[in-house]
């Protein structure tokens, strides 16, 4: 089933068009609970919205969503590009 916790998708509409994302929760059957690279807060999206990826993972381990989503890394490089500024 396409519809279900820790399921990556790309987001297809909206603000972060374009993005990774990981379903975090089911709310019923057309909402679901969403965290995305660029905005790595849960929230609310249709599932319309959504383009699902045959790539699963486990959503309760937060490494791991970062992991796939990528933010490990985003924050890495601010905090090195932090460093050298104040160099």
């Amino acid at each position: 089933m396409l519809l279900e916790e820790g399921r990556v998708c790309i987001k297809k509409n909206g603000r972060d068009a374009g993005d990774k994302a990981v379903v975090m929760k089911v709310i019923d059957k057309s909402h679901v609970s969403i965290m995305t690279e660029s905005r790595p807060k849960e929230r609310k999206c249709n599932i319309s919205h959504l383009e699902f990826l045959n790539e699963k993972i486990d959503a309760k381990d937060h490494a791991q969503v970062k992991h796939t989503l990528g933010i490990a890394e985003k924050q890495a490089e601010q905090q090195r590009t932090v460093k050298r500024k104040k160099e």
